[in-house]
């Protein structure tokens, strides 16, 4: 039985949220301080957009948003 795997589309999706919410991260310092990639920061701040785009709004799916392997 073959792998699933996201496809690039999917993989650039996902890149371009992570490094969306990141650049956020680092524009809101209020220093010259940087900010170091943390995939679980990142991760967090995802989930709460996630909640809020996908849930309550109802403005896209799940796997628009950011796609995933469903297990």
């Amino acid at each position: 039985m073959a792998m699933k795997e996201l496809t690039e589309r999917q993989i650039e999706r996902q890149d371009y949220v992570d490094n969306q919410i990141f650049d956020l991260i680092q524009n809101l310092v209020p220093t010259t301080s940087s900010v170091r990639w943390s995939i679980e920061m990142i991760g967090d701040v995802r989930e709460t957009i996630r909640e809020w785009l996908v849930k309550r709004l109802q403005t896209t799916g799940e796997m628009q948003f950011y796609p995933y392997l469903e297990e």
